[in-house]
């Protein structure tokens, strides 16, 4: 599995199922990968969307590798570890970074 496999399957999962996230303010959210080149995604209106390229400004920028970015999305990373130890790096508004982990912990346990 790579990570863009993984985006596409939560990308859908949400299009699928949008009521988390329709109360949720337009955003980007940037993956930086230190292995595999950026990719973004954005909430807008209600749904979701892939780019695999950087198309807009980011909200916020999260930078990891490829095995992070798939532990996160499988709801299995320590963000606070992996933040505090330099395995993951967040430019941009934190707050958002904590967001988004909230989302994917939604749609990973549904």
């Amino acid at each position: 599995m790579n990570a863009l496999t993984e985006l596409k399957s939560f990308i859908e999962k949400v299009n699928k199922n949008p009521e988390h996230i329709e109360n949720e303010k337009d955003r980007v959210f940037q993956f930086d990968l230190t292995d595999a080149g950026s990719i973004q995604i954005e909430f807008k209106e209600g749904r979701a969307h892939l780019y695999e390229e950087v198309l807009a400004e980011a909200d916020v920028v999260l930078k990891l590798s490829e095995k992070h970015l798939l532990r996160l999305l499988a709801n299995d990373l320590n963000t606070t570890m992996a933040f505090m130890t330099g395995q993951l790096k967040v430019a941009g508004k934190m707050g958002l970074a904590l967001k988004l982990q909230e989302i994917v912990k939604t749609y990973q346990a549904g």
